[in-house]
């Protein structure tokens, strides 16, 4: 079995495509179960980590270049883009390189803000999500949990999240150079998950003459308002209220934009050109890019707040070797775990040949004592008949072709030990096919 991971992300791809490209909300779900269905049985295991950041799919596969094409088919197909256009933004990572791609992934090496934390959740809900599909195996399913670990191995053991620049104090910083006073302002949240929440907790400290929070569902606008001393708004009066509002931050899971131009427009010219600062967060974006024309409105995009928060990232540098140092380590132990996986049915398939011998000979010795032989001749003939099958395979290649004899004999210490204890030998077979089992 071969990993293989197949995206696009801010480094490869813009903005524009990213949103074309990703799945928002319950859009994952529904995407992984039709991946599935395209990848049967080509990829047994599957799984789509979909941010504003990144869309990637992550599986495991027989064949990895017919599973390749098979992905990228189907991201053409399922958001129509020209595949000659989506090519050169695509990566694609096998086996090792899977790996540690996911390892950096998770502890925020490979994030637009280096060592930010909501990419470790953004994972985890992924593997969840492909857990309840029953789209993880063994293989996806043990390295997502290698990637937890190795995130929480990162950030106990370096600083990588120390002074972090986030997307959310890069977007208070923009905010104060727009007004002077940020106490002064009216702050409005569209959206009420993690990074609103992120964002109103950042702008909630420079306390805003108001905070209001808009979302489709009001409980869930209320339980976060109430953290904060807000008000609440249904996203429906958001055209009649949008001019009340200085600072307009969005990020909601919607796949199309829900403030427009023309929303926009009334707003301004209510306001009789009073600046509006407005921040979208989502991927597809939430507020349409037309929008940045208009004088007296300052847009910005996570590309935008990314180029922002770039800058600050150089004291980090010695934390950033530190954990690449962690990862490569860990990237070696999943190999080999990966490696030892290939001899798992050599294994089984031995331990079922040895037990089937087993079974045999046993019935032959219970034959013999039943016609009354002398057990003591029984046992001599059981562990001379199955000391005779141990060895004939091995006997059969020694006496085979010189090379076939040259690689054998420095293996025969290992697989014939000079001498057993008495009682070893069965416990030794015991716990072999315990350990078989196992895997």
């Amino acid at each position: 079995m071969h990993l293989l991971t197949l995206g696009l992300n801010h480094q490869t791809a813009p903005l524009v495509l990213r949103e074309r490209v990703s799945f928002p909300g319950e859009a994952l779900r529904a995407a992984l179960a039709d991946l599935r269905q395209k990848l049967h049985p080509l990829a047994p295991e599957s799984a789509i980590l979909s941010t504003c950041n990144r869309t990637e799919v992550y599986c495991a596969t027989r064949e990895p270049q017919q599973a390749q094409e098979a992905i990228v088919g189907w991201l053409d197909r399922r958001h129509e883009v020209d595949g000659q256009a989506l090519q050169p933004h695509l990566y694609a990572l096998p086996n090792g390189d899977a790996v540690r791609h996911a390892f950096r992934v998770a502890a925020g090496l490979d994030s637009m803000v280096l060592g930010e934390p909501q990419i470790l959740g953004q994972m985890k809900e992924a593997a969840r999500v492909a857990h309840e599909a029953g789209a993880l195996g063994s293989h996806l399913h043990q390295l997502f949990q290698r990637s937890f670990a190795v995130a929480k191995e990162v950030r106990s053991t370096t600083e990588i999240g120390a002074h972090s620049v986030s997307m959310a104090a890069a977007a208070v910083r923009l905010a104060r150079r727009i007004f002077e006073d940020l106490r002064e302002t009216r702050v409005l949240f569209v959206g009420a998950g993690e990074m609103i929440e992120l964002a109103a907790t950042h702008f909630a400290a420079q306390h805003p003459k108001a905070i209001v929070v808009a979302n489709r569902t009001i409980d869930r606008a209320s339980r976060l308002a109430q953290r904060f001393g807000a008000d609440t708004l249904r996203l429906a009066e958001l055209p009649e209220r949008l001019d009340q509002f200085d600072i307009v931050v969005s990020c909601t899971a919607s796949s199309l934009p829900i403030i427009g131009l023309g929303m926009v427009e009334r707003a301004t010219r209510a306001r009789r050109r009073r600046p509006m600062f407005m921040v979208d967060l989502a991927v597809p974006r939430d507020i349409e890019a037309e929008v940045a024309r208009l004088d007296d409105v300052f847009l910005y995009t996570v590309d935008d707040l990314g180029r922002q928060v770039a800058a600050g990232q150089e004291n980090r540098r010695a934390a950033v070797a530190q954990a690449e140092a962690i990862i490569e380590t860990q990237v070696d132990a999943f190999m080999q775990w990966m490696s030892t996986r290939k001899a798992v049915p050599a294994i089984r398939s031995l331990h079922a040949r040895g037990d089937a011998i087993r079974r045999a000979e046993l019935e032959r010795a219970r034959r013999a004592l039943a016609r009354g032989e002398s057990p003591e001749q029984v046992i001599e003939q059981l562990a001379h008949a199955l000391t005779g099958k141990f060895l004939h395979g091995p006997t059969v290649l020694l006496h085979g072709a010189a090379v076939q004899r040259d690689q054998l004999l420095p293996m025969i210490d290992q697989l014939l030990p000079e001498r057993i204890a008495p009682g070893a030998a069965a416990a030794a077979t015991d716990d072999d096919v315990r350990i078989a089992s196992r895997d």
